[in-house]
């Protein structure tokens, strides 16, 4: 599986998180700045978030301090169901019930025990048939107030005017 890895800073549990996935087979693909430096965490979402809707990497693992904002700027990209996981049943659960596409993790709140549960309950997890119904009204909000990835609203919607 093709994996997009970023952070805002390089740390003992990034470089465990991208060690593990890579000893798991998958491939991975940096986002972020070297050891020593940091990057906006929004410029590192949005670069994950866009491999993923694009179809170059089948899912994204984010970082910052809390995982909160890289969730949120994530899920700014139209087709990206970001997830912030502090434990490994959210992970499962995020998975079977929502579809989440991308894993948003702490670098401060989580140790290198916690985050490879929550990489073991991820890429376990099963979408749950049940929850079809569920996720296709989240697929309906996605295409009901966002644009399509790149495109810019009209000059007369960007003013939040009707025509």
């Amino acid at each position: 599986m093709r994996i997009a890895l970023g952070s805002d800073e390089r740390s003992r549990l990034t470089d465990f998180v991208e060690a593990e996935l890579r000893r798991r087979g998958h491939d991975v693909e940096l986002f972020g700045p070297p050891a020593g430096d940091s990057s906006p965490w929004p410029d590192v979402a949005k670069a994950v978030a866009e491999r993923v809707a694009q179809g170059k990497s089948d899912e994204g693992v984010l970082f910052c301090w809390t995982g909160t904002g890289v969730s949120i700027a994530a899920n700014k990209v139209p087709g990206i169901r970001a997830a912030l996981c502090a434990d490994a049943e959210t992970a499962r659960g995020a998975r079977a019930w929502n579809q989440a596409n991308v894993l948003c993790m702490s670098l401060a709140g989580t140790s290198e025990e916690v985050a490879g549960g929550i990489l073991d309950a991820w890429f376990s997890a099963e979408a749950d048939a049940s929850e079809e119904e569920n996720v296709q009204k989240v697929n309906e909000l996605d295409r009901r107030y966002r644009t399509p990835l790149g495109a810019r609203p009209a000059a007369s919607e960007e003013k939040g005017n009707k025509t």
